[in-house]
């Protein structure tokens, strides 16, 4: 199993080398059906690769199983050769950690990419302007 990729409209599915040809950049909606732009983030799975072929579909049913109950996610990628999943969701406050905590909650390796933020509000020593 190399790739996985679905728009969220159907199931995910588990099939080699799936979109394989194709850059991510090429697939991933940019908009939603009213033309209003979609969020997007990434999860690295730590070891995803290296994890045995029975481990791996449990995983994949269990990404599945996460995303499907949110209405707002529209587009998802698992790359199994970097270990990363890639959602596509409709802007909505909080969203993305709400779903990340979800997938979390089952997939202990599951990791949230973005860029630190303390809780004094610097990333990487910058300071964060809210308007």
């Amino acid at each position: 199993m190399n790739r996985v990729g679905a728009k969220f409209k159907t199931p995910l599915t588990r099939s080699a080398g799936m979109h394989g040809s194709q850059p991510l950049y090429s697939r991933v909606p940019t908009r939603d059906e009213n033309g209003k732009f979609l969020a997007d983030f990434m999860v690295l799975i730590s070891g995803l690769r290296a994890w045995p072929s029975a481990k791996q579909t449990a995983t994949v049913d269990k990404i599945q199983g996460v995303l499907s109950g949110y209405t707002e996610v529209v587009f998802a990628d698992l790359n199994v050769p970097l270990n990363l999943l890639w959602v596509s969701v409709k802007p909505k406050p909080g969203l993305i950690l709400e779903v990340y905590d979800a997938l979390k909650h089952r997939i202990p390796e599951a990791v949230l990419i973005g860029p630190y933020v303390s809780a004094h509000g610097s990333s990487r020593g910058a300071k964060l302007r809210w308007r």
